[in-house]
Parts: C-alpha cells; sequence; structure tokens
C-alpha cells in the first residue's frame, strides 16, 4: 500500500463531508469495504474493481449510444482497461476511483440522453455528476462541458427552454452541498488550497511541465493507447466543427479538460494522474477513427496489458533491482514493511511510549503497519481539520519516536517537543535499492498548541 492508500483509510476512520486535499467519496468507499473485508489492503480496496467492471460496461453503452452500429462501445472499453491508468487504479484506492466511475456514468447518461431524447436522463446525469463532485474537484469540469455541448450544437438548444437541464444542476448542487457546507465551516481550507494552484506562470519551466504530462500520458496510458486516444480527440474536436451532437458531446469531455490542464501546465507540475478524466470520452472517439487507427487497436491493447503485467509483478514480487528513478514501485511502495519493523524495534529499545510522523502519508502508513500495541501520532497543522483525539495528554512529559523524512532540511520544532536528542537515522529499501532515508529523534513530549494528534490503528 502506498502512503497516498493509507491516509485515506485514516479518513474512513474520521468521517466528515470533507477534507482538505479531496471531498469525501474516498473515505466513504474505503470504510465500505474494510466494515465488509476487514482492515486489511483488500478491504480498502474491495469496491475498486467493481467500480472498473461497472465503469466498463457503462463506456461500452455510451460508445453504441454515440457511435452506433460501429463496435464503438467495445473498442472504447478495450483501449480504456489497457491502460495502466485504469488497469493499475482498478486495484487501488485513490479519489480517482470514484471519480473515474461517476465521469462515465455522467458521460453515460448524457449518451443515453442523446439517443432517446428522453429529459429525465438529465437527472441521471446531474446525480452522477454531484457524485462526481464528492469525489474529486477535477469533476467541475463537467459543466463546462456540457455547457459547451448545448450551446455548441444547434439541435441541443431547446433543453435550454426546458426544466431538465436545471433540475438536473440543482441536484449535482444538492449532492455537493455537504462539501461545501463542510469548506464554509472551516475557512474554505479546500478551496483555498485546491484554488492555489490556479493561475501561475512560469514559461521558463512551461515546456518541461508540458513535457512531463505529455510523458506521464505516454507512460500510464501506455505508449499506442496515449497515441490512439489523443487521434481520437483531434478527430471529436474535427467533428465537433461540423456541430454533430455526439462528436461535440465527446469534444466537450476531451478537449475542454486538456486545455485546463495545458493551461495548468504552464505554471505548474500535472500530476500523471489528472488527465484521466479525459480517456472514457476520447476512448470512444478513438473508436470511431478510420481502418488504419483501428489497425493499431489489437497491439495497443497487447502492450498496455503486458505493461501492465510487468508493473504488478515489480511491484509484488521485484524481480528486478531497478534504480528508483526507473522503478516507480519502489518510489512508492518498496521497503515499508522493514521500515515498520525497525522502528518498532527502536521505539522498544528507546522506552517509547509514543511515534510521532510528521508527514501525513507516512503517518498513516506507519500507522497502519506498526505491531498493534504501538501508539502513532500525526503531527502536522493539517490535522487539525480532523475529528481526531488530541495527542496532548498522551505526550505530556513522554518519551517518543519522531520520524521525519531525510529530505526535509529543516529542524523539528523545538515548540512540540521538551527534548530532542538525534538517533541513528533509518532507510527503506528493496532488493539492496534505497528509496527514501529517514531521520530519527528521540523526543520528549510537550503538551501545547501544536497540532498533534492519535492516528487510528486497524481493527482486530
Amino acid at each position: 500500500m502506498a502512503p497516498d492508500e493509507a491516509y485515506y483509510w485514516v479518513w474512513s476512520h474520521a468521517l466528515a463531508p470533507g477534507y482538505l486535499d479531496h471531498p469525501p467519496m474516498v473515505a466513504l468507499w474505503i470504510r465500505a469495504g474494510t466494515l465488509l473485508a476487514g482492515e486489511g489492503n483488500f478491504g480498502v480496496r474491495l469496491l475498486g474493481p467493481f467500480a472498473a467492471a461497472l465503469g466498463t460496461v457503462l463506456l461500452v453503452r455510451a460508445g453504441d449510444d454515440l457511435l452506433p452500429g460501429r463496435g464503438a462501445g467495445v473498442r472504447a472499453a478495450v483501449l480504456m482497461n489497457a491502460t495502466l491508468l485504469f488497469a493499475v487504479g482498478a486495484t487501488t484506492m485513490t479519489p480517482d476511483t470514484p471519480l473515474l466511475l461517476f465521469w462515465t456514468m455522467t458521460l453515460w447518461a448524457l449518451a443515453r440522453l442523446h439517443a432517446t431524447g428522453r429529459g429525465s436522463w438529465w437527472l441521471v446525469a446531474g446525480v452522477a455528476a454531484g457524485l462526481a463532485l464528492d469525489s474529486k474537484y477535477t469533476a467541475a469540469l463537467l459543466a463546462p462541458a456540457i455547457l459547451f455541448w448545448l450551446v455548441a450544437v444547434p439541435a441541443m438548444r431547446v433543453w435550454l427552454r426546458r426544466w431538465q437541464p436545471y433540475a438536473a444542476a440543482m441536484l449535482a448542487f444538492a449532492v455537493f452541498s455537504p462539501v461545501l457546507l463542510w469548506n464554509a465551516a472551516h475557512e474554505w481550507a479546500s478551496f483555498e488550497k485546491q484554488g492555489g494552484r490556479a493561475g501561475d506562470w512560469q514559461p521558463a519551466r512551461a515546456l518541461q511541465f508540458l513535457g512531463e504530462l505529455i510523458g506521464g500520458q505516454l507512460g500510464l496510458a501506455t505508449p499506442l493507447v496515449a497515441v490512439i486516444c489523443g487521434a481520437g480527440l483531434v478527430l471529436a474536436v474535427r467533428r465537433a466543427w461540423q456541430r454533430d451532437a455526439a462528436w461535440t458531446l465527446l469534444a466537450g469531455f476531451t478537449a475542454l479538460p486538456a486545455l485546463i490542464l495545458v493551461q495548468h501546465a504552464l505554471g505548474d507540475r500535472v500530476q500523471a494522474n489528472w488527465p484521466a478524466i479525459l480517456y472514457p470520452a476520447a476512448a470512444i472517439a478513438a473508436a470511431g477513427l478510420g481502418r488504419r487507427w483501428q489497425r493499431l487497436f489489437a497491439p495497443a491493447a497487447i502492450m498496455g496489458l503486458a505493461l501492465t503485467a510487468v508493473v504488478w509483478i515489480q511491484a509484488i514480487a521485484a524481480p528486478l533491482a531497478l534504480p528508483m528513478m526507473q522503478d516507480p514501485t519502489l518510489l512508492r511502495l518498496g521497503g515499508w514493511q522493514q521500515l515498520a519493523r525497525e522502528i518498532d524495534a527502536t521505539a522498544r529499545a528507546q522506552g517509547a511510549r509514543f511515534i510521532a510522523v510528521d508527514n501525513y502519508g507516512i503517518a498513516a502508513l506507519v500507522s497502519r503497519l506498526t505491531p498493534p500495541g504501538d501508539v502513532i501520532l500525526g503531527a502536522e497543522p493539517r490535522w487539525s481539520l480532523f475529528a481526531l483525539p488530541d495527542a496532548g495528554a498522551v505526550i505530556d512529559g513522554q518519551p517518543g519516536l519522531l520520524l521525519r523524512s531525510a529530505r526535509r532540511d529543516d529542524h523539528p520544532d523545538p515548540s512540540r517537543w521538551a527534548e530532542i536528542t538525534p538517533l541513528a537515522g533509518l532507510t527503506r529499501a528493496r532488493n539492496g535499492m534505497t528509496a527514501e532515508s529517514f531521520r530519527l529523534y528521540r523526543v520528549v513530549g510537550r503538551a501545547g498548541d501544536a497540532t498533534i494528534v492519535v492516528l487510528p490503528r486497524p481493527r482486530e
């Protein structure tokens, strides 16, 4: 399990309508999975494969509704499932997992609207869009995509004079409103954090960020699938000029978000998983390409599935001793179990009453991996937004350990600790390859205003 997944697992033990980083859907899914299947990795990820299966079915139906008689739905689903982004994402649990399902559900509902002309599908689309917003703020890009579809296609403008689209917007707002209320009660913390990423402009690094964006998609979508889906996006834009309703919908769901991501890359790094929302519609559009492109579908699927298998084998068994920069599984997954054992052994040797960590993801993972008797504390300001027990009474005057990543070049905050004594450092590694180094300190706790909370432990 990666640190981010462990962090979302902590959310599931402190359920709330919102969190600093994302809306709450991923926490609800993890809570449901762990109630059904236990606190292990299987329970945390339980709903991922079901979401992927349902999303695949909806993608098939959407493709057949938008491009009927071409087998577009099946081809789109094959392309989607051949990506690392989807295949690996189906067996991990992050906000992108529910986002992709509800984004695809919104596309499916609008495709049904296009195929049947029945206004009730607007209501389904509204609920799905609201659930997507409850998953990740990226879903806000659904609004301009749908509005573009209504305005750009003359045949769709009739809906602007009917009540269903407005009812759909109200439904989406109602489903999303708990997140809004949570933000209003917490000084708009989540919106401020996410909104702070917009509007940056760094022309000196724009080419670097754009290159990373393209390279990330070639990696996560796999090269051939990324190229084919890119060609599908271009075709959707070209056909949208002809005001075709189906193709304009696909253009709205691909080109508009793509432009936003490119704009963001002019000033800051775009994480490789952010463009995931482009692929359902891009895969359908790719299914409408001509025969020369369709000859690449089988090789693309085979390459994608083969690369996915290689990544999973490396993540599980690590048969190749690759440097960290060539092995993302080492960077994210390698060496955590051994690190947890070494932390626990040091805590026992030092007579530590607690183990504090000042990185949220590492703290969450240490809380999942160390033995049940250890008390794990999260020591950074973000935890003030969580309904977790305050650790003041636990640490005051008590000895403990403080774990910090060696990447940090500052010193521990003395206002949090009465005593700070450096100990020997630790590393996490796999097959002799070091993924990360840590500094370890023996500390004595001090009650005060600093945010330090007791993290949950897996239920036995």
